[in-house]
């Protein structure tokens, strides 16, 4: 091993609203030593998603919070140092959720292994991976999009929004992003293939939306709830299905925000439902077949932001909070021995 000591970014206060860089502290403690039945991985990339901002926060929610003084919670793909697991060996290449830091101990279930000639092993943070899982089930098991309904994307050049809105075009649907930025409207329309794109920021979303969306909107995947949530809810249409995936818009909020008007819901009979990727892992290869599939065949895109080294992941995660990235936000901790 070249590196002498682990580096790794632990939780050091609960931050109030937006997070804070003084929020994290790095340390350096010695690379551990598996035990038996356990793995020893090199950290080569790290996930930065805005489920960790709800991870920070001691707040009832669907997983534990972070303890202080923990390292910060995240997907990794790293290639395996040294291996007592009878189902992994040393130079294997692996997903899993050893954290921010440099190395990390595994026991082997929930590792996957990853082959770099099926795509680049960062992919697996993405497209491949609990992003693109997340866009592939929530709308198509929860969306259900038919071909010519129109379905609405916000957060639409992230790493989960461009999967669902491509993913509605290869089902035949006319598809709307939202998103922050000329520039990401731009992509999202030309590189992906979108009918249309709203800037948030500069755009009315009511006006825009409806014209937009001249036949209502039938399926709303929303990233974000707040003010674009309660502009579709007043597009919709009889029997629209609104996949709930993020949260984006609340989770810097210090106090819970006034919800949207939910009239419309009843009045058009239409379905939100909450997702969490957890619950398809036993639909993964379905998944992956499909999505890899349409990447070989040039019917999916996907963009990376890559930021690098280990230490700049707070910065960066706070920009991610802000809408700042382009595209799927990692950090690359380590050289990767694949490209």
């Amino acid at each position: 091993m070249t590196d002498p000591i682990n580096q790794q970014i632990l939780l050091k206060s609960r931050p109030v609203g937006e997070p804070k860089e003084r929020d994290f502290v790095f340390v350096e403690t010695p690379i551990p030593e598996p035990g038996e039945g356990e793995i020893l991985n090199r950290t080569i990339y790290l996930s930065l998603d805005p489920y960790m901002r709800g991870r920070m926060s001691d707040r009832e929610s669907y997983a534990a919070p972070v303890e202080l003084g923990s390292v910060m919670v995240g997907g990794t793909v790293s290639q395996v140092i040294k291996s007592n697991h009878p189902q992994f060996s040393t130079g294997d290449f692996v997903l899993g959720y050893d954290g921010w830091q440099t190395y990390g101990i595994s026991k082997g279930e929930t590792l996957r292994k990853l082959d770099p000639k099926q795509a680049p092993i960062s992919y697996a943070l993405g497209v491949t991976g609990m992003p693109g899982m997340t866009a592939y089930f929530a709308l198509l098991d929860i969306g259900q999009p038919k071909a010519g309904e129109t379905v609405v994307v916000s957060a639409a050049s992230g790493a989960v929004g461009s999967v669902a809105g491509q993913i509605a075009k290869i089902k035949g649907c006319r598809v709307v992003g939202v998103a922050g930025s000329d520039s990401k409207c731009d992509y999202v329309v030309k590189e992906l293939g979108f009918d249309a794109c709203i800037n948030r920021k500069t755009q009315d979303l009511s006006s825009d939306l409806k014209a937009a969306c001249p036949d209502g909107i039938d399926v709303y995947f929303d990233n974000t709830a707040g003010p674009i949530l309660e502009a579709v809810l007043q597009q919709i249409n009889l029997g629209a299905r609104i996949p709930l995936v993020g949260l984006i818009s609340q989770y810097n909020a210090e106090n819970a925000p006034p919800g949207p008007n939910l009239m419309p819901l009843l009045v058009k009979r239409a379905l939100i439902q909450g997702f969490l990727v957890g619950d398809y892992q036993h639909r993964q290869a379905e998944f992956v077949k499909d999505v890899s599939e349409w990447l070989r065949e040039g019917k999916l895109k996907y963009k990376e932001d890559v930021v690098e080294r280990l230490d700049r992941a707070p910065h960066a995660f706070i920009g991610l909070l802000q809408g700042k990235n382009f595209g799927k936000l990692i950090v690359k901790v380590s050289d990767d021995p694949t490209r």
